[in-house]
């Protein structure tokens, strides 16, 4: 994104790092049109289909406007499922990085427990599912009186699970004089009823022109009956060479079938249903996402809210059960101006679902003959195996440039912020702009050093007193944590 954004909007310099670090290079369509309504503080209904880097659109302009310095949370972000929670998480935080901003977690299958202690420290952004959110609320776990933005994502999907009642109940409890951002691929009904009564002038926004299904993605079908599936994948695997690669079905059961024979072939594979345990499907993403296996066989709960850089290939073993599930699979891959490729496997029955498809995607969904590949070929292939590429997410990317200092004392001696920066600044050649996110847990404390300064804050701190004496330091790694 590099000047372009930089001196477009005037990004301050710590922002301005962290988009440089982070590889943004040129702002798409949909951040082209909502950083700028979001700066000049406008409520925006915004119309997008996967992939258009909505995130950042949003992401980019909060953290550019927050105040570190406030105790309460300044963004409410709603979203309807938690891998997606944890990945807006994790892109808020690393855009917000360098200048401090702090983002917390919340959703089910996790104890309340663990959410409030980090709510209760100083958080910017809060990013929830809506029953989670609505329950923190009510045990008075949150404060909420000082949002000034609320961001709805996915709004659609939220409707089709369930959650809008939850999303409106979240809503009158904050301020009236906050603004107020909506993301959904399409606005039935009931969510622009809820623009209109909850939003004040919203700026109506339409982003197709960068939907993944039509620029991006070479799309393509077999005709084959279910009995044949598995043998035409091990032939597509052969031809198409995917380096990170994603197949969809229907049902659990499937997915775990699926796995079981692709294990069984040697290949390195990971599944992800709605049935595993929530810290199972975490560790599976996150896994994925840094090339420890090739191949992840999963439901629909992959098809939203996961961002995998490089997926090469998305292959829909089972036919999607309706066409905004099939633009919804195949926007995993060609991202971020990558080149992608789709397989749909078709039964003879299920054709008058394929045309449904092309109509909605308006595209043309080429037939390809099955390949011809010689079983002996096939099982030396396999035998032989594909090698993951390991691959550095984001957030590790940042970590690298980040030394991180745990000392021992806490909110128990009363150890405050302040403390640790006012001792922190007295070093000679350190200033508050080398200091990141400073952590004070119950026994200890966590304050991040910027750039290449933290041998040296690591040298000093040893000798220097903090609240009037010399605790022990060390330094410790990021952790595996996902939320």
């Amino acid at each position: 994104m590099g000047f372009q954004i930089i001196k477009k909007y005037s990004l301050s310099r710590e922002i301005a790092k962290a988009l440089e670090d982070l590889g943004y290079e040129e702002l798409t369509e949909v951040q082209e049109v909502v950083i700028p309504l979001v700066l000049a503080e406008k409520d925006s209904i915004v119309r997008s289909q996967t992939g258009s880097g909505k995130t950042a659109a949003f992401a980019i302009p909060i953290c550019e406007k927050i105040e570190v310095e406030q105790k309460n949370p300044q963004v409410l972000v709603l979203t309807p499922t938690r891998e997606l929670a944890v990945q807006l998480k994790q892109d808020i935080s690393n855009i917000g990085r360098f200048k401090r901003i702090r983002c917390a977690v919340v959703f089910g299958r996790q104890p309340m427990e663990i959410q409030r202690r980090e709510l209760r420290q100083r958080v910017h952004v809060v990013v929830g599912t809506p029953g989670r959110t609505l329950d923190h609320i009510d045990r008075g776990n949150i404060n909420l009186d000082e949002v000034q933005y609320l961001i709805i994502d996915e709004a659609d999907k939220m409707l089709d699970m369930g959650f809008i009642e939850q999303v409106e109940a979240i809503i009158k409890v904050l301020p009236a004089n906050r603004h107020t951002m909506l993301f959904s691929a399409t606005i039935p009904d009931k969510i622009q009823e809820i623009c209109n009564q909850y939003m004040k002038e919203p700026v109506k926004i339409e982003v197709d022109s960068e939907s993944p299904s039509l620029e991006t993605i070479r799309q393509f079908y077999y005709e084959v009956e279910e009995e044949e599936k598995f043998n035409l994948v091990t032939k597509i695997i052969y031809t198409e060479k995917p380096n990170s690669c994603i197949f969809f079905c229907n049902t659990r059961d499937k997915v775990d079938d699926v796995f079981e024979k692709m294990k069984q072939q040697g290949y390195s594979c990971g599944i992800l249903h709605g049935g595993m345990e929530q810290r199972d499907r975490l560790y599976s993403i996150h896994d994925f996402k840094r090339g420890e296996f090739q191949f992840l066989i999963a439901t629909d709960v992959a098809a939203r809210g996961i961002h995998v850089d490089d997926i090469s290939l998305v292959v829909n073993y089972d036919m999607p059960l309706n066409s905004e599930s099939y633009v919804h699979r195949i926007g995993r891959t060609g991202r971020a101006g990558n080149v992608g490729a789709a397989i749909t496997l078709v039964a003879r029955s299920e054709y008058r679902t394929l045309h449904e498809i092309e109509e909605y995607a308006h595209y043309k969904i080429l037939k390809l003959e099955i390949p011809m590949v010689e079983e002996e070929t096939l099982l030396l292939n396999n035998r032989d195996g594909l090698e993951p590429i390991s691959k550095i997410d984001k957030s590790e990317k940042l970590n690298r440039q980040i030394t991180r200092i745990r000392i021992n004392a806490g909110k128990k001696t009363k150890m405050r912020p302040g403390d640790i920066l006012g001792a922190i600044t007295t070093i000679p050649g350190i200033s508050g702009g080398d200091i990141g996110i400073i952590d004070i847990q119950d026994t200890c404390s966590y304050v991040e050093i910027h750039g290449n300064k933290g041998e040296l804050v690591m040298e000093a701190l040893g000798a220097t007193k903090i609240k009037g004496k010399i605790h022990k330091i060390k330094e410790v790694g990021f952790s595996n944590k996902l939320y």
